[in-house]
């Protein structure tokens, strides 16, 4: 896959583990409460904000089948600004995040402003790439990709005191169609009754993770919630 190479020689001990938990039960503050009450003392290091991603793919839509198909080696390419959606951002951040098994990491680059209107397309959001200052490979690779994705959520952050483990709580969701051409965002699935919790932390740790995430009565998720949105919007 063409998300691959970059990374393809980088060391394991770079990457982390991301268990995700799908939870449609019980809502985000019974959440909090089961997060509070865990044995490993988890705090919230800062507070919650709203998350705003675009997804890109191939045409052939690649990197989806990828994932679903359970490639080892996967990837995503992802724009992402914080807080409003349709106001305008000091900055994003372009995100490559690959997987390798059940470990991944993320390059990040970050961009200038940003404001995602009813002129957004294809071309429009090629051309805020083109003009990011971002190293040449990156450029190459995001010529290949399309905007095929918009989701939005709320995420709460905590973290042991040490900092070894780290869990998000993302609810609220929404997914937007995009169209390569003109998008008036209307097409659109809301996604209130799903949670996601994510327990994040280094290969490292892997060892005293079963311990910490044996606490959650939650089931795992395998799958992204790219490939949820997709799903939900296009088929």
């Amino acid at each position: 896959m063409s998300l691959q190479p970059p990374l393809r020689d980088q060391p394991l001990e770079t990457y982390r583990y991301e268990r995700k938990f799908l939870v449609d039960m019980i809502d985000e503050h019974q959440i909090k409460a089961l997060i509070r009450l865990h044995p490993a003392m988890f705090v919230m290091p800062y507070p919650p904000r709203w998350v705003n991603n675009i997804y890109f793919d191939t045409a052939q839509l690649d990197n989806y089948l990828d994932n679903i198909n359970g490639a080892v080696d996967r990837g995503k390419v992802r724009l992402r600004w914080y807080h409003g959606l349709f106001d305008e951002a000091a900055n994003t951040t372009l995100e490559l995040k690959i997987k390798r098994g059940w470990v991944g990491r993320k390059i990040q680059y970050p961009l200038g402003r940003f404001k995602l209107g009813d002129d957004f397309s294809n071309t429009s959001i090629q051309m805020y790439f083109e003009n990011g200052n971002l190293p040449k490979d990156m450029i190459s690779l995001i010529r290949t990709q399309h905007a095929v994705l918009l989701n939005r959520y709320k995420r709460w952050y905590f973290a042991t005191h040490d900092g070894r483990f780290r869990i998000t709580i993302d609810a609220e969701m929404v997914f937007y169609h995009l169209d390569q051409n003109r998008n008036a965002f209307r097409y659109r699935y809301d996604a209130d009754h799903i949670r996601i919790v994510e327990l994040k932390y280094q290969k490292i740790d892997d060892p005293s993770a079963g311990k910490v995430a044996s606490f959650f009565p939650f089931p795992v998720y395998k799958n992204s919630k790219y490939v949820m949105g997709l799903e939900s919007v296009y088929w």
